[in-house]
């Protein structure tokens, strides 16, 4: 990856910034882009410490306007671009019966849109590039889970995005990588919405059980260098995603039972 420039969308935490770390560590020119500019100026000069190259740019990927803007400044800091990683991403938790639509507008318009848009200007670069197409995407993108109404259907709905986009360029060496890491230790629970909106705030889960985000980037990378379809990251993600294959009725039940579990869940287990 050494001179590569990469692009990592929801950079400023989690599993995006172990990613930005994996790879500037390795040489690569990384563009970091996050809605917060206090969190990029603080993760850039760090970088520049380590004598890591990277560039930070403003951006909410839910604007079409910014990240065409994301691409341009790449472009113009670096003349090209060999990687993008579709990484930006939120969360909800609330019964479908009960929630406000705005909810599930809000997660397509980061979960799916924000891909699509990144996606649409930094095309032209990777196909001359012949390079790779990260879509962040989880196993509530393999099988509905219940409670994530909004977050299963943005998933669904880029993967079905990133599998016709690879299909499309079949000829044209475009790589196409969707990664699912499953459950991993990041606050991506902690800003889920709720039915009306708000933040969650505390996690659900027990986090210190989960991958941690550097594990994650470590995988990616690896995937990405092998030009690797498809990423399905833990055990349990792996299984839930062989077994809804052959029994989906079965899983309907497991998943159910599963998530019901969970502290203060939008519904109890019958």
């Amino acid at each position: 990856m050494k001179d590569k420039v990469v692009i990592i969308t929801g950079a400023s935490s989690g599993i995006g910034l172990a990613c930005a770390k994996t790879f500037a560590a390795a040489g690569a020119n990384v563009v970091l882009a996050a809605r917060h500019a206090d969190k990029l100026n603080a993760i850039k000069e760090e970088f520049q410490s380590k004598g890591w190259q990277a560039l930070t740019v403003v951006t909410d990927v839910s604007k079409e306007e910014d990240c065409k803007r994301l691409i341009d400044e790449t472009i113009r800091g670096f003349g090209k671009i060999d990687v993008l990683i579709n990484n930006a991403g939120l969360s909800m938790r609330a019964l479908f019966e009960d929630v406000d639509l705005k909810v599930i507008r809000e997660l397509m318009d980061i979960n799916f849109w924000g891909t699509v848009y990144s996606t649409k200007y930094a095309l032209p670069y990777l196909l001359k590039a012949k390079g790779s197409i990260v879509g962040m995407s989880s196993i509530a993108g393999k099988k509905g889970l219940p409670g994530r109404t909004g977050y299963s259907a943005s998933k669904f709905a880029m993967e079905g995005f990133l599998e016709t986009l690879r299909t499309e360029n079949l000829k044209k060496g475009l790589h196409v990588l969707v990664a699912c890491p499953g459950f991993t230790a990041t606050n991506i629970r902690k800003t889920a919405l709720s039915k009306d909106g708000s933040a969650q705030g505390e996690s659900p889960r027990d986090e210190g059980n989960m991958m941690s985000a550097e594990e994650v980037a470590k995988r990616i990378y690896n995937a990405i260098q092998h030009r690797k379809r498809d990423l399905v990251l833990t055990t349990n993600g792996k299984l839930t995603v062989w077994l809804n294959k052959f029994f989906p009725a079965f899983m309907d039940k497991m998943v159910y039972n599963h998530m019901a579990k969970e502290p203060d869940s939008p519904f109890k287990k019958v």
